[in-house]
């Protein structure tokens, strides 16, 4: 007589004779149907039922336990697990995903998945690198700047420069405050001014312009772009069997691992101790964050700036009538000797030229790195 059956696409239950029920999953062929129905020790009725009758000689046994020994027949179990083409593992605990095949190694190197796990269950990373970040060079704008005329014009009693020697008197040949360097006959000085009995004008002294500048303004030289690298050395993927096969120790069958794969069950996060049967631990991630920058562009303070003015001396009050004229820098006062005596009636000035200087850039700095984000713990066989 026929047992009955029921086969689902991924289950099939047998109850059989004394036996505890076998539960398959996973597809099964109609043969290994069959040879599940009939592991119990009765043949199939496919006309090998000629064997049935010695079979029936196994009545003398029912005189004892050998036909209890029936439980031979429960060697099903060593039927059930010869099954398995592959390999029988433990299967993956609670929370846990797999057994998958897992390959690992250099990124040029990843392989497909096996024929006989070809579902792609995971893919990740290891062994993070640290490539350079290229930041963009910073540079300064130069400032802005503005030369300021002197006022201070002085005649010297001394006929030597710069006319401060002890005993000297000075005598103020001053321009107006807030002077714009037109032609200005304030404080004059007569011709034959006597100081102390000396001419008061033998020489000239000039105070040194001044020059105000600005903040410089940061710029920024954008790099060419670059190529941005893998920054993992290691790449890992495991895979899937479509379906799996229950062993007889309550182990499950999985495909046995090719050369480079190794059979492993997996778990999200980092902070998992590994099953029983499953030492070998590795953890892989999904992501990274990069969390590199380049420090901003400043600019220090402006330094070498400069300023340098032609002035004019003129006997007269006009500005016609030309005593000398001369470059004077922001450097250093000037001075200039002068024929003893001589009248200082008026004077001028134009801004020759303004040198702004230059500020020292700072920032452009890769600070920071990459952090491996997303891991996934590994456990696989040893």
């Amino acid at each position: 007589m026929r047992l009955p059956r029921l086969l689902l696409p991924w289950l099939l239950l047998v109850v059989a004779c004394n036996q505890e029920p076998i539960i398959i999953t996973g597809p099964c062929t109609p043969g290994e149907i069959e040879h599940q129905l009939h592991g119990c020790g009765q043949p199939p009725d496919t006309g090998t039922g000629a064997a049935g009758g010695e079979g029936g000689a196994g009545g003398q046994g029912a005189a004892g336990g050998e036909a209890s020994a029936g439980g031979q027949g429960g060697a099903g179990g060593d039927m059930h697990s010869s099954l398995c083409s592959g390999q029988c593992t433990p299967p993956a605990p609670l929370g846990w995903f797999g057994p998958a095949l897992l390959w690992f190694g250099p990124p040029e190197a990843v392989p497909d998945c096996p024929a006989d796990a070809p579902t792609l269950g995971y893919e990740g990373f290891a062994d993070l690198q640290q490539p350079p970040i290229n930041c963009a060079t910073c540079a300064c704008d130069p400032p802005e700047a503005s030369c300021t005329l002197p006022t201070g014009w002085a005649a010297s009693s001394s006929a030597s420069c710069p006319g401060d020697e002890p005993g000297t008197v000075m005598t103020s040949f001053a321009a107006p405050d807030g002077w714009d360097g037109a032609c200005t006959a304030a404080n004059p000085i007569p011709e034959d001014q006597r100081c102390d009995g000396e001419p008061c004008v033998q020489s000239l002294t000039i105070a040194a312009p001044s020059v105000t500048t600005g903040a410089c303004t940061p710029r920024i030289d954008a790099p060419p772009p670059v190529p941005r690298l893998d920054p993992w050395a290691t790449r890992a993927r495991a895979c899937l069997a479509g379906a799996y096969t229950a062993c007889e120790d309550a182990t499950t069958c999985v495909p046995a691992a090719p050369s480079g794969f190794v059979t492993c069950v997996y778990h999200e996060g980092d902070d998992a101790g590994c099953p029983e049967g499953y030492a070998a631990r590795h953890v892989f991630f999904e992501d990274v964050i990069d969390g590199r920058e380049c420090t901003p562009c400043g600019c220090g303070d402006p330094t070498g700036a400069s300023c340098t003015l032609m002035a004019s001396v003129f006997r007269d009050a006009a500005c016609t009538d030309l005593l000398a004229s001369s470059l004077v820098s922001s450097s250093v006062p000037f001075c200039v000797v002068t024929p003893p005596g001589v009248g200082l009636g008026s004077k001028s000035a134009v801004i020759a030229d303004v040198e702004p200087g230059a500020c020292a850039p700072h920032g452009g700095e890769p600070v920071g790195e990459l952090q491996a984000s997303a891991p996934s713990t590994f456990c696989c066989t040893a």
